[in-house]
């Protein structure tokens, strides 16, 4: 792949974004209540067509949408970003009446969204999911069970829902369905977390579904999971590196002008090399990103493991940067209302949804012991060729064997 810079055009959109969030998002994001959904930031994202761009946004506008909106409001980073987690099943794989129904909604910021995959027993192992769906007898299904972790939930609208339709058959046996908040037999609760998003539980206590609310076809939801993810794990990348550059930029800010010891704490070695460290790893992660963004838009077939790369590297970069830049800062970064207190809540959440670091190590390993078999003289007669092939078919965006994933929604 040929070395990646930005055009003009891309340079100035970002600006605009940045501006945009600082200016007119921050200050809805601000007057939010703590995990509750901020429908007036929702509104507003729509108003700005910021939405609407999801749906017609390749992975790298998508990367650069969630970026720069991150360096100036993380909250409006996420609430976008949710909107599309939730909807994309419905661009990608919804009926032509699924798609009239919501997708206006959503691009307007009038109907919010929810991704709900993960269960109290199924995270990593997304095809563990044991959410019920019983046959009714009249060709549709009840859902029995719980999803947790769930972002937006249990104020969305609607919500893309991953259930069991055939047991023992792991990712086989998984449908997608498109469920409305007004479903009789639906409910759940706000969860308090770490940082305080909109996140919870959804309770499915019979929850009546039929063909009409299929997303794909029944037991190929694993292939809807799949193709949601593989688009959005780059921009989770992104995100991370949103909040890098918001970290890296206080910390050179702070340090250059921190007297200290007859000058400026910019002025200590021991400082200034952290900051050159802490830049260094911030345009590495940028770079593996838009390089597995462009990757996918181009139809590369290598995107599984590019994309474990990206939120990789990128995810544990900012944990890093950001905890540099409380270092920097000292006790002042720790006060509530600091931005960096925000980010340092903030930061440690990506790690873990969508394919948490440790899942995305497997991933890439997998996909390299694949490649490995596929291309080595001798992989038809390699001991472990068989292996690598299975590993390398686990890893398939079709969702035709199982994969593991992190599916905590952002």
């Amino acid at each position: 792949m040929p070395a990646f810079s930005l055009d003009p055009g891309q340079i100035t959109w970002c600006a605009e974004l940045r501006a945009l969030a600082a200016d007119h998002l921050a200050p809805l994001a601000a007057k939010g209540e703590p995990g509750r959904v901020n429908r007036p930031l929702v509104a507003a994202l729509g108003e700005l067509g910021l939405l609407a761009r999801l749906f017609d946004a390749g992975a790298l506008d998508l990367c650069l949408l969630r970026e720069s909106l991150a360096q100036a409001c993380t909250e409006a980073e996420t609430a976008l970003a949710l909107q599309g987690l939730g909807t994309h099943p419905v661009a990608a794989f919804g009926t032509d009446a699924q798609r009239a129904r919501w997708l206006p909604e959503v691009a307007a910021g009038r109907a919010v969204a929810a991704f709900a995959l993960s269960e109290p027993g199924a995270g990593s192992d997304a095809a563990a999911l044991a959410l019920d769906a019983v046959p009714d007898g009249r060709g549709g299904w009840r859902l029995h069970g719980e999803k947790r972790w769930i972002s937006n939930a249990p104020e969305a609208d609607f919500a893309t829902v991953f259930a069991r339709t055939t047991r023992g058959a792991g990712s086989r046996g998984v449908t997608a369905f498109l469920v409305p908040a007004d479903r009789p037999g639906l409910g759940g609760e706000a969860l308090d977390m770490l940082s305080p998003h909109a996140l919870g539980t959804l309770t499915f206590d019979g929850v009546p579904v039929g063909a009409e609310d299929l997303l794909g076809e029944p037991d190929r939801g694993f292939r809807v999971a799949m193709h949601t993810l593989n688009l959005f794990r780059p921009s989770v990348g992104a995100f991370a590196v949103g909040m890098a550059q918001a970290a890296l930029d206080a910390a050179v800010a702070h340090t250059a002008a921190r007297p200290a010891f007859g000058g400026v704490l910019a002025d200590l070695q021991a400082v200034s090399h952290r900051i050159a460290e802490m830049a260094t790893r911030t345009e590495a992660a940028r770079l593996l990103v838009y390089a597995a963004a462009t990757a996918y838009d181009s139809g590369d077939p290598d995107v599984p493991r590019r994309s474990a790369m990206a939120k990789l590297l990128a995810t544990e970069t900012a944990q890093y940067v950001v905890d540099a830049a409380v270092q920097v800062h000292g006790a002042a970064a720790l006060q509530r209302g600091h931005l960096l207190e925000h980010l340092y809540r903030e930061v440690r959440a990506p790690r873990i949804y969508e394919g948490a670091t440790e899942v995305q190590r497997a991933i890439i390993a997998k996909e390299l012991y694949a490649s490995h078999a596929t291309h080595a003289p001798d992989a038809a007669h390699a001991p472990d060729a068989a292996h690598a092939t299975d590993a390398r078919h686990a890893s398939r965006a079709d969702g035709t064997d199982a994969r593991p994933e992190s599916t905590v929604s952002a």
